[in-house]
């Protein structure tokens, strides 16, 4: 009865984590299938580990070699590794099932919540982060900041040069901001199309 309860326990919680929260907010197709197959595989490995004396050792073993694999085959986002950490916990959690029927199923529920609180968008909506590559050296920061600052429309709070070519007159800054709230437009007024901006001189290559 508790195997059967933390199984159930355990697809409750990777289908509303991955279906209702993670593709909701993040929209990658074949990182949902990962998710799953994880979550479902480490479940079952866990489960036939649990009878054995060493089930436990085994599976914090296993916990610590796919957390160093970390899905290296392909580029996945910082948001993406903690969902892939939380399926992984929740296949061992609820393939090992310790303690009473209750444990397993409230440990995935609470992972789950936490998840969804932490990867809410209303939580520092405006805060980003983005690596830009600017046209010009700068080797003094308060320079830096106030370039970029222009640059993005944002209030710089944290910058960390990446490369400074002097030669090349260029500068690769990973810089983290917060966007400033744009005004509201008045009424009545309106945005011909194919107007120019003025002042805009500096050319940048932004990625994320």
């Amino acid at each position: 009865m508790n195997l059967i309860m933390a199984i159930t326990a355990d697809l409750a919680a990777i289908t509303l984590l991955v279906f209702g929260v993670y593709y909701r907010r993040h929209f990658r197709r074949d990182l949902v299938l990962a998710y799953v197959a994880l979550n479902v595989g480490i479940m079952a490995v866990a489960a036939l580990l649990a009878g054995s004396g060493a089930g436990i050792g085994l599976g914090m073993g296993l916990f610590g070699i796919l957390s160093i694999i970390r899905l290296r085959s392909d580029a996945i986002t910082q948001e993406e590794v903690a969902y892939y950490f939380i399926a992984l916990a929740l296949g061992l959690v609820n393939g090992l099932h310790p303690g009473p029927i209750w444990l397993a199923p409230a440990v995935s529920g609470g992972l789950v919540l936490v998840m969804y609180a932490a990867d809410h968008p209303r939580f520092a909506p405006r805060t980003r982060r983005q690596t830009v590559t600017m046209d010009t050296a700068y080797p003094r920061e308060p320079s830096l900041r106030a370039a970029l600052e222009q640059l993005l429309d944002a209030d710089v709070l944290h910058v960390v040069v990446l490369e400074l070519d002097l030669v090349r007159d260029t500068t690769v800054v990973d810089v983290r901001f917060r966007s400033r709230p744009q005004p509201v437009a008045t009424r009545g007024q309106t945005q011909r199309p194919g107007r120019e901006l003025a002042g805009q001189s500096d050319l940048v290559a932004v990625t994320r």
